[in-house]
């Protein structure tokens, strides 16, 4: 057993959220010292992404003890458009490298959520949150994506995409194009009145976070029994069970937010038996991946993780 000279810090950057975690102990058991939420950024593709993720990161991390931080020395980072995005990651590794004194580790959130869940193995995940992408990874590290190509080209079955949906379906009810839904009280009270959605959805500056946000009242009101909220439910699981058959192993792990709410489970469980793929239970979440990543102890996903050493400059 390898016993670490300092904590790891592992931070799990959402466009919805950030969780930061301090373990110490061993390397291969590690102990939690201390953990913090707090908000998350668009990603680091988006405008100022770099700026707002650092911002992200910071404000969450000062809420740890600050006697915590001065030991660390590794930090693994799983964020959203790392690899769509090299300038920005390499300003953003910077500018936490310096803030924290550390050699910082960045993968895109979904492999940092593939590491945790196969504890830095091989395997294939479904990461269904705000966004939606499959990693298959064999043990070369090889890696396979499906999907995960942001809310305006792919995403599909995300929780941007149920939120989007939903938010259409009132619209369409509104105007007379679709059937009524009880979602249209709730999109009303969003925004005060329907047609001021537009402007609600634009109004943070993430559009695809804050059509995020509408997706748990889209599966209450399926759950209750509204058809038209079932049906974009039906239609969010066959997308994602379909995506997971693309990877083509037959055996896949689902982690995110929305996979993780009982009624959607069972009906994304169902139309994952419907196309032959198995689920496996994750053996940990995407922190544990980031601690796994900052330690430099995961599968080498194809040299997709980004590294800044403090002791290179």
């Amino acid at each position: 057993m390898t016993h670490l000279a300092h904590p790891v810090l592992a931070i799990d950057l959402g466009k919805t959220s950030c969780r930061a975690r301090i373990t110490g102990g061993s390397a291969e058991e590690p102990t939690v010292l201390a953990e913090a939420h707090g908000h998350g950024a668009p990603g680091l593709a988006d405008h100022e992404g770099a700026e707002l993720s650092a911002r992200a990161v910071m404000d969450t991390v000062s809420q740890l003890p600050a006697a915590l931080l001065a030991e660390v020395r590794h930090v693994g980072i799983g964020a959203a458009g790392v690899e769509a995005a090299p300038h920005q990651v390499a300003a953003f590794t910077a500018e936490l490298r310096l803030a924290l004194g550390a050699t910082i580790a960045v993968v895109n959130d979904a492999l940092a959520a593939h590491a945790g869940a196969f504890a830095g193995g091989p395997g294939t995940v479904l990461i269904a949150g705000t966004g939606a992408v499959v990693f298959d990874v064999d043990a070369a590290g090889a890696v396979k994506q499906i999907d995960g190509w942001g809310p305006w080209l792919g995403d599909e079955g995300s929780g941007r995409w149920i939120g989007q949906e939903g938010l259409e379906a009132c619209m369409r009810a509104f105007d007379g194009r679709g059937p009524a839904t009880a979602l249209l009280a709730d999109a009303e009270a969003l925004a005060g009145t329907i047609p001021a959605l537009p402007l609600w959805v634009s109004s943070t500056g993430a559009p695809a976070r804050q059509l995020g946000t509408f997706a748990p009242t889209v599966i209450a009101r399926a759950e209750e029994g509204d058809q038209v909220a079932a049906d974009i439910v039906d239609a969010a699981c066959a997308h994602l069970a379909a995506s997971a058959a693309a990877a083509g192993s037959g055996a896949v792990c689902v982690v995110g937010g929305i996979a993780s709410q009982p009624y959607f489970a069972a009906h994304l469980a169902t139309a994952m038996r419907e196309v032959g793929v198995d689920l496996v239970r994750p053996r940990g979440d995407a922190l544990d991946g980031a601690r796994l990543v900052a330690l430099d102890t995961a599968i080498s996903y194809a040299g997709r993780v980004v590294r800044d050493d403090v002791h290179a400059v």
